[in-house]
């Protein structure tokens, strides 16, 4: 890797802050989900979580023995305003100043992500993001964030991984808010693209000579046989799930393909919120593309029966607890894929991790064997990406803690740090001390 390469993990404040109603913090729509009968996993909740409000200094203190060189968090949006969501809560962003000028004191740059899905109730009962009038409040909230940090902070994203806020909130409803219509998450979305574009310049603006990206989910599709069926099938998925954010973000429309397929299988009326220049808004040019890689999906058509299909030719092979498949060649592929296709400036891996649950040994350690493969055989595909001319510039892992898990609660651990929910001990598992024999290597 290039020496000036960087090296960190992710977080995001929900998932690992807890204090979710003290220092002017006003509920968020997570806080709302978490209190729904039956919509988290053993009915945790998130109001503790990691204790990291409390903590932080202490977390830091793993990065420092890691030898990480940024830390890329998320600022929880309820914690900035109140509830005309315009006027600011100092409180709020005090906790962040203390947050970020630790991580400068130890040398460590802060990626500072705007949304990572933890929105006030409040801007959710004016419409949320299928209101297209709310983007006025998320540009409100960007101007606050950006004004305060904008000398301090050199790396902003606005989104994290808009395909997961519309399609599990509002398409599939396993995340908050909980709704099921495929045509309000087509139009949360445009709205979430378009308020990318535009608070792109407005960041920009606030902080000068910063670097300004968006971070998306990235899952490329591959069909299970050569079947013109899962062909077809693979190509709509992959339109869907990765096509349907980069081509317009990269001066393209949306693909064409999965939305006819869309409209004539009746699941919307049309394509009909898109006003005249958004195209041009949300291509307005970034410095960089955040890339969450997980896994690759192998796609089978269901519009014919298996018998009148061809022979599966490609089956899925170590799955995590999560269920998603081990494959590092997916994210060599994927990363050398989206360079040919958008040419960004820049790429950062700003999620790649894995889900296992391992015991704490006799002898206090976790040895997570699975995660370390998983850590190495990834890095390994980013250098190969690397070595083919890909301009990536950063790796983060995710987590650097076992934390709350969203809709599976505390089940699912991601983190290179073990969490003991009970007590809040930190444990450094077995993956920990490899990542930081690769980052000093």
């Amino acid at each position: 890797m290039k020496k000036d390469f960087m090296w960190g993990v992710a977080t995001s404040s929900f998932q690992i802050e807890g204090s979710n109603d003290i220092d002017g913090k006003i509920r968020s729509i997570w806080d709302e989900f978490c209190d729904t009968p039956e919509k988290i996993k053993n009915s945790d909740h998130a109001k503790i979580a990691c204790d990291h409000y409390n903590k932080f200094s202490d977390d830091f203190n793993f990065l420092d023995e890691l030898g990480v060189n940024c830390y890329r968090f998320s600022i929880s949006w309820p914690r900035i305003v109140k509830e005309d969501l315009k006027t600011k809560n100092q409180k709020g962003l005090d906790f962040y100043h203390r947050m970020i000028n630790n991580l400068l004191d130890r040398g460590i740059e802060p990626f500072l992500t705007l949304n990572h899905w933890d929105i006030p109730q409040i801007f959710l009962e004016k419409g949320g993001w299928t209101n297209r009038d709310c983007i006025k409040y998320f540009l409100e909230y960007s101007d606050i964030v950006s004004r305060e940090f904008g000398d301090i902070i050199n790396y902003w994203i606005t989104h994290n991984e808009p395909w997961v806020i519309s399609n599990c909130g509002y398409k599939d409803g396993i995340h908050a808010p909980g709704e099921k219509s495929v045509y309000d998450s087509l139009k949360v979305n445009h709205h979430l693209l378009v308020s990318h574009g535009q608070a792109v310049p407005i960041i920009r603006s606030n902080s000068k000579d910063s670097e300004v990206g968006i971070v998306l989910n990235l899952t490329p599709g591959m069909p299970a046989s050569s079947s013109s069926e899962d062909q077809k099938a693979t190509l709509l998925f992959n339109q869907f799930f990765n096509d349907w954010f980069l081509d317009p973000l990269y001066g393209k429309k949306y693909p064409d393909e999965v939305a006819q397929d869309w409209i004539s299988n009746g699941l919307i009326p049309g394509i009909d919120f898109i006003n005249d220049n958004d195209y041009d808004i949300i291509s307005t040019p970034t410095d960089f593309l955040g890339i969450n890689y997980y896994s690759r999906a192998i796609i089978r058509s269901d519009s014919i029966s298996e018998s009148d299909n061809l022979p599966i030719e490609i089956v899925a092979g170590e799955k995590t607890d999560f269920d998603w498949e081990v494959y590092p060649d997916g994210l060599e592929n994927l990363l050398i894929d989206v360079h040919r296709r958008y040419s960004p400036k820049s790429i950062y891996i700003t999620e790649n991790g894995c889900a296992y649950d391992y015991p704490i040994e006799s002898d206090g350690d976790i040895l997570d064997t699975k995660r370390v493969e998983y850590l190495e055989s990834h890095i390994q595909a980013c250098r190969n990406a690397v070595d083919k001319g890909v301009p990536l510039n950063g790796y983060m892992h995710w987590s650097l803690m076992d934390n709350f898990e969203w809709a599976e609660g505390y089940c699912k651990k991601f983190g290179l740090i073990g969490i003991d929910f009970e007590t809040l001990k930190r444990t450094p598992k077995k993956s920990f001390w490899k990542y930081k024999e690769i980052i000093n290597s």
